[in-house]
């Protein structure tokens, strides 16, 4: 899971990155910045985790670097390529998908309920192989894809609905696969498992990026789980980053309030619950 951070050209470079979204329409209220001049890199091989309460702006940082949000002012760049801007045209948006898949939290609302598995692998890798394959070779690609994720052929011609959360964002997993991309985005990817399915999908996102060579942005206020996946961490609150590092490094001695304040509130033997007000004096 190591990565040496810093060596080489990063995947993903973000610079002062600001987001606000203005009041609604006839609102007495004020626009809402949601992030506020935040910057970080994301290396080949390497997983870097992007932590938070709820509310601290680290999903819309996500949805903007793959054009779901537009960008107030900063920068983002994917492969050397800048991506401020969401892409317009069909042909960018192909072009943006092939170098950073999204996997959401819910894996059911992301699923077409009516499409079967197979053909939800199918889909992407005909809109991201073109012509170049014949059919029998592309149901054979899906199939190597799914058995990757640990699906094996009986899962093919099922349903959502046939499947249970974890097969599910299993499917999910193998759908950003197909795109090959260098990047893959977990938002809250676990968050909705239970403890043990976590466990598994944790384990199988691993094996994936050490066969893979892919890199992870994972997003998640769990800092049990962030611990086990990523190699570099950082902590945004109210939009901004106070706090990054290492992930063993940060997690061991946390040394900013906020960061003290996720830390002590991870359950462990004789954990007992502690005031922010103390974390901070």
């Amino acid at each position: 899971m190591h990565s040496e951070s810093g060596s080489g050209a990063p995947l993903i470079s973000v610079s002062e990155l600001r987001k606000v979204f203005p009041a609604p329409r006839g609102s007495k209220g004020d626009d809402v910045v949601a992030v506020d001049g935040v910057s970080f890199e994301l290396h080949a091989d390497e997983c870097l985790a992007i932590v938070g309460e709820s509310g601290s702006g680290k999903t819309t940082v996500a949805r903007m670097i793959v054009g779901l949000e537009s960008v107030t002012s900063g920068s983002v760049t994917v492969g050397g390529q800048d991506r401020s801007s969401p892409p317009r045209r069909l042909r960018d948006r192909r072009e943006r998908a092939r170098e950073v898949q999204y996997v959401f939290q819910d894996p059911y609302s992301s699923l077409n309920g009516r499409q079967r598995i197979g053909d939800v692998i199918l889909g992407n890798l005909r809109l991201h192989a073109g012509g170049s394959r014949g059919g029998r070779e592309l149901r054979g690609r899906a199939q190597e894809i799914l058995d990757a994720v640990g699906l094996p052929q009986r899962f093919f011609d099922r349903l959502p609905k046939e499947l249970s959360g974890g097969q599910r964002q299993r499917v999910a997993l193998a759908r950003a696969l197909a795109a090959d991309p260098k990047v893959i985005v977990l938002d809250e990817a676990v968050a909705a498992l239970d403890v043990s399915i976590q466990a598994q999908i944790l384990n199988l996102l691993s094996d994936i990026k050490a066969q893979r060579e892919i890199s992870y942005l994972f997003i998640s206020h769990d800092l049990a789980v962030v611990n086990q996946i990523s190699d570099r961490m950082i902590v945004m609150e109210n939009g901004q980053v106070v706090d990054g590092g290492a992930t063993a490094d940060l997690l061991a001695n946390p040394t900013h309030p906020y960061t003290r304040a996720l830390r002590a509130a991870v359950p462990g033997p004789g954990w007992k619950p502690v005031r922010r007000e103390r974390l901070a004096s």
